[in-house]
């Protein structure tokens, strides 16, 4: 649960979330099994790009709620942590409540609460 208390501050945009092409992307190791390949890896490793977020565009006004829905893997936790200011993105532009999350202001922290975890941990 993301927790956003619009309107408190005089540093809001038009939108209290504001995401334009935002995308994050990592790079996994990839090794095969075995001594000789970890060894292998030490000094030539193979990464593979895979993109969790991509491209992500919406605007929510003041006093909006909205549901995250989507497939395991969709990036849905990602975008998330990149709204609460946990993860930098690799591309794109985010705002929320006129700040940029990641720069992880004082006036920002005290506006947002998220609270991570599985529904059976929620009760």
């Amino acid at each position: 649960m993301v927790v956003f208390k619009a309107g408190v501050e005089p540093n809001m945009a038009s939108s209290a979330i504001h995401i334009r092409d935002l995308c994050k992307t990592y790079f996994v190791s990839e090794r095969q099994a075995g001594v000789w390949a970890a060894l292998t890896s030490l000094v030539h490793r193979h990464t593979e790009q895979v993109k969790a977020v991509d491209s992500l565009t919406f605007d929510l006004a003041p006093g909006e709620i909205v549901g995250f829905l989507g497939p395991n893997g969709a990036g849905k936790t990602t975008t998330l942590k990149m709204l609460s200011g946990l993860l930098y993105p690799t591309a794109g532009e985010l705002t929320v409540l006129g700040y940029v999350p990641w720069r992880r202001e004082k006036a920002f922290l005290r506006q947002i609460t998220l609270v991570m975890g599985q529904r059976n941990q929620l009760h």
